[in-house]
């Protein structure tokens, strides 16, 4: 960081650059309070995932609709992230953290208190959009704290504070879902989040960044909320509606796209953007990032739907589902110190070309899966994955940031994430869309065989007519298990489209054309 801040204008430079790093117990304890608002937002980004059926039958939703809990808090997230620079500059960059920390507190109050799926929705969109600053900032604020020949030791321990994320929010999602009530998932926010924003301002108060009012590009940041907000509502409503066939849906797809354009047209011509795009016309940057977008929405797309799949289908309680998705953190944790490592000394291509292969895998063993499916089995290709996540965001991140002009770098750090947490929120959304396509497909072909004269049929009817059960009370067990069939043959479908696309993508990260032995500058530039 420091080294990238000389390519700042000095008012914009932020002051803790003139401060001595933290020692003693303030440095520990300014660790303990910027982990805790980093676990606290991961944690929300995930912990919702096995909590959906529960959430939406109190609600009275269906389970596809209760998606939105996670794809609105993505969206807005993703919204807000590129504005952080801005924001930074307008607030301070240690009273936006605190800011953003106190109002995540309020949004997941009201995230508890949510009395329908549009107030919980609101909610959500609320807690999203005041949690894009604190990801960024607290990496800043977290080297600023520690001396620069530490700052590797400073960013493997706010890794580690993100990828825990993912193993505990499963578990204590199903947990708490299971043995108290879902809205609990949000209240437990509220002590951790007072308690770190108090810890922070006493802290950092006095090592807060300098202040300058910039104008915003506020037609580019209008046209940006239109264009994602119709394309994701386009997405979420489209199997409800019946996609295009829906004046709604042909409305919201004709905004996106319109609204898209013109901003497109508009940020390349701006004075202030709101988002760099020129930053495209890089060769390094365009095919990493489209790598790690499209592989992170593929990869979030399964990661909800197992789950859910879990639930619904086989009958799992969210505990279970919990229990099955979380060694996913276990191996990338203790791979992602030494992945650190290998990129100052081998191509980051060959890394990530692993990361893919091993996601391929992962996806192929998932295809296989059947109604009989034990909790280790499904457990087994989640740990595995966990290798791959440590191979796959680090590598990716370095190769998109390579070659590029260090005063560039934060800009195209926070698009490159702008672009992959919308990639997530889209993967949600076609990813359960396909499952309950691809499970009515496979429900009609099933009925085919299974209907009066079809010799299997006639002979479970009168298995079951043995066993007391009436005609219409038959039939209706077979619909079930047809159902159950369906939809499974339906998630392993996703499942094989999914490792065949993660071998597909390979070939798009030797489009690009990385400086090997400079992860280290890419990394700093990047946090």
């Amino acid at each position: 960081m420091p080294e990238k801040e000389d390519a700042a204008p000095e008012s914009s430079r932020p002051a803790h650059a003139a401060h001595p790093p933290l020692e003693g117990r303030a440095r520990t304890m300014g660790t303990i309070a910027l982990s805790a608002a980093v676990f606290m937002n991961v944690l929300d980004s995930s912990i919702a995932n096995v909590s959906i059926p529960t959430i939406a039958g109190d609600l009275g939703v269906s389970a596809t609709q209760g998606t939105w809990v996670i794809t609105s808090f993505a969206v807005a997230n993703a919204v807000t992230v590129p504005l952080t620079g801005w924001l930074t500059q307008r607030f301070g960059q240690v009273r936006l953290f605190v800011l953003s920390v106190l109002l995540f507190v309020l949004s997941s109050w009201l995230c508890g208190f949510s009395w329908s799926l549009e107030s919980l929705v609101f909610a959500r969109i609320l807690q999203g959009a005041v949690a894009g600053p604190l990801i960024p900032l607290s990496q800043s604020l977290m080297l600023s704290s520690y001396p620069r020949h530490k700052a590797g030791m400073a960013l493997a321990l706010w890794s580690m504070t993100i990828l825990v994320g993912p193993v505990v929010g499963p578990l204590l999602g199903g947990w708490i879902s299971d043995n108290y009530s879902w809205p609990w998932i949000f209240y437990i926010n509220v002590p951790v989040g007072l308690v770190s924003g108090w810890a922070a301002w006493q802290i950092y108060k006095e090592r807060d960044s300098v202040r300058t009012k910039l104008p915003i590009d506020t037609m580019g940041l209008v046209l940006l909320l239109v264009w994602v907000g119709a394309l994701q509502l386009m997405l979420d409503k489209g199997k409800e509606l019946d996609w295009f066939a829906s004046t709604q849906i042909v409305v919201l797809a004709v905004t996106a796209v319109v609204a898209c354009t013109f901003f497109i047209i508009w940020e390349l011509t701006a004075e202030h953007p709101v988002v760099d795009l020129s930053l495209f016309k890089f060769r390094n940057f365009t095919a990493g990032v489209i790598t790690i977008s499209v592989g992170y929405g593929v990869f979030f797309g399964t990661v909800v739907l197992l789950p859910l799949w879990m639930q619904s289908t086989l009958g799992y309680t969210a505990t279970d589902a919990g229990i099955a998705s979380a060694p996913v953190g276990i191996l990338a944790i203790i791979i992602s110190p030494i992945v650190g490592k290998m990129l100052a000394r081998h191509d980051p291509r060959i890394i990530a070309t692993v990361a893919f292969l091993i996601f391929s895998l992962i996806s192929f063993m998932r295809a296989d899966f059947s109604t009989d499916v034990d909790i280790g089995t499904i457990m087994l290709p989640t740990f595995i994955q966990g290798a791959a996540m440590a191979t796959f965001f680090i590598p990716l991140t370095t190769v998109s940031l390579s070659g590029l002009d260090p005063h560039r770098i934060p800009a195209a750090a926070g698009l490159s994430n702008f672009v992959r947490l919308v990639f997530g929120a889209f993967g949600t959304s076609i990813t359960t869309t396909l499952w309950e396509n691809r499970a009515s497909l496979h429900h009609a072909q099933l009925t085919e065989i299974a209907r009066p004269g079809e010799p299997a049929f006639d002979a479970a009817m009168a298995g079951l007519a043995q066993k007391g059960l009436d005609p219409q009370q038959g039939a209706a067990l077979v619909d079930q298990l047809i159902n159950k069939q369906a939809f499974t043959l339906s998630a392993t479908d996703i499942f094989y489209a999914s490792g065949v696309l993660f071998l597909v993508m390979i070939a798009l990260i030797w489009v690009t054309k990385p400086k090997i032995g400079k992860a280290s500058d890419a990394a700093a530039g990047a946090h």
